[in-house]
């Protein structure tokens, strides 16, 4: 049995990761940690998960926290969550982080798009990002995984496969990305504030998005080239969801079924990826682990959908795969 403790654990992927959890065979979740001086029962934050788990909230003291903890899920924001990871694993725990502050490649990075100084800047850019469909063999071994970003998960796992294969352009990939409202979090925003949002569709981080370099340095790292990728969201009034839909300029001779060939080529053993040859919409996939994705043919480009859950495929559903992958479990435990 594995010993689970969970670092900020007030929001909307806390509460996902924690009912995901508690499906789990061979985890135990033991202490939860939030900021309130309160320290509030869990079913008290959470009311879904009342009577399900006796936990009370605790402040986090590094050495009580872990004395009976093997590994954390970090759910902390950014510069925040790097402020304690180092303590975590000198403490012996292995650690899944939420927050972007190991995704990108270097401290410069980060801090250009973050506005942040970035804490814990020695480990920036050794870290696995955390999709076990492209980067299994690190995450199996590692201390600390960077969980992946919702969106860049929607861009990165149909777009891997082709630009590893050289089937499209990489200068001119274009996402453009739709996301319910629990992307934002829990934390109240009049943005997201139902009477703001409701009956409307909003772009918004148009060229200035942080997830944009995150997809680029991802597809870099997994396919060894340089990506040049234009990522604008837009707020959808719904729940949760993401639906991408990618346009690219295929290389010469792709047509649309040897990219569909390439992704079910390189997908076909992963249980959480599915290539359809329908059109997948965000119910598909809503509460799952699942990416859909299919390719179309307009004109001269080649567009590609892709939908998943945020809070599942794109936070909490990865996390555990990742915990799964390093733990040495089945990777499909508890997501089923």
């Amino acid at each position: 049995m594995v010993r689970i403790g969970i670092v900020g654990g007030t929001g909307y992927t806390a509460v996902e990761l924690i009912k995901l959890l508690l499906r789990h065979p061979e985890a135990q979740i033991t202490r939860i940690t939030s900021r309130d001086p309160e320290h509030p029962h869990l079913g008290d934050v959470h009311t879904s998960l009342r009577d399900r788990l006796d936990l009370r909230f605790e402040t986090l003291d590094i050495g009580q926290f872990s004395s009976d903890i093997d590994c954390a899920f970090c759910c902390l924001p950014h510069a925040a969550s790097a402020a304690v990871v180092g303590s975590l694993l000198d403490a012996g725990i292995r650690v899944v982080d939420f927050s972007a502050d190991y995704r990108l490649n270097d401290v410069a990075s980060f801090e250009k798009w973050y506005q942040v100084t970035h804490p814990d800047g020695d480990r920036v850019g050794s870290v696995p990002y955390g999709i076990p469909e492209l980067f299994r063999d690190s995450i199996q071994s590692a201390n600390l995984v960077a969980n992946p970003g919702c969106f860049p998960s929607s861009a990165i796992l149909p777009l891997a496969p082709l630009v590893k294969a050289n089937l499209i352009d990489t200068q001119s990939l274009i996402v453009d990305s739709k996301t319910g409202v629990s992307g934002a979090g829990r934390k109240p925003n009049l943005k997201f504030h139902y009477p703001e949002c409701n009956e409307s569709v909003a772009a918004y981080g148009v060229g200035t998005h942080r997830h944009m370099p995150e997809i680029d340095q991802i597809l870099g790292r997994f396919a060894g080239v340089t990506t040049a990728t234009i990522f604008t969201p837009h707020l959808i009034p719904m729940d949760r969801g993401i639906l991408s839909t990618i346009y690219v300029t295929p290389s010469e001779g792709t047509q649309p079924d040897s990219a569909m060939d390439c992704l079910n080529d390189f997908y076909k053993r992963e249980p959480f990826v599915r290539i359809t040859s329908d059109l997948p919409m965000t119910k598909d996939v809503a509460n799952t682990n699942f990416c859909d994705i299919t390719v179309r043919q307009c004109g001269d480009r080649l567009v590609i959908v892709s939908v998943l859950d945020n809070l599942i495929k794109g936070a909490s559903g990865a996390a555990v795969q990742n915990f799964n992958a390093m733990f040495g479990f089945d990777e499909a435990t508890a997501l089923n």
